[in-house]
């Protein structure tokens, strides 16, 4: 069941993010959700939930939009990965440590994915810092309100069938 909600949840998250790829303007800060799903994944589940959906997202978004397959997957990989390991050596469960890793993660995908396209000559990005401060102050802020839902909803639907049970 986890494997499954956990294959959902990238899923709608990249049916998402390609849905609204087309919407954005150019020039402002994108919010990768398919980043967040995975450091919310590495959170709840561990290191090695966060590495096997970060290689699984990050290539099934390679092989969507970038003409060269792998340096998202590896990007996100990692990020998933040292995700789960904080998770596991830190308590990250209130909004403030969880908007910090946020913007720590997609600092580092930043990092990485551009380092490489650098490095291997592929791309350049001229000046990407106001571009990375910008997704990652979104990617915070969507992600912990994203987290915030996603935990209060199941509470608040049994507290709503109870409640209708018991005026019964």
């Amino acid at each position: 069941m986890k494997i499954a909600a956990a294959a959902a949840a990238i899923l709608a998250a990249l049916a998402l993010q390609t849905t609204l790829a087309g919407l954005v303007i150019r020039g402002t800060a994108a919010i990768d959700l398919v980043l967040i799903v995975v450091v919310y994944l590495a959170l709840k589940s561990g290191p090695v939930t966060g590495l096997v959906a970060g290689t699984v997202a990050g290539l099934i978004q390679d092989s969507l939009s970038n003409p060269i397959l792998g340096i998202g997957g590896l990007a996100k990989t990692m990020v998933g990965f040292l995700a789960g390991v904080l998770a596991t050596q830190f308590i990250l469960t209130g909004p403030l440590p969880r908007f910090v890793l946020l913007v720590l993660a997609t600092f580092l995908h930043a990092g990485i994915f551009i380092g490489l396209y650098v490095l291997l000559d592929l791309r350049q990005f001229p000046d990407p810092v106001p571009a990375v401060i910008g997704q990652a102050l979104g990617n915070g802020f969507v992600g912990v309100v994203g987290f915030q839902l996603v935990e209060w909803l199941p509470g608040f639907v049994d507290r709503r069938r109870a409640g209708r049970f018991l005026k019964r």
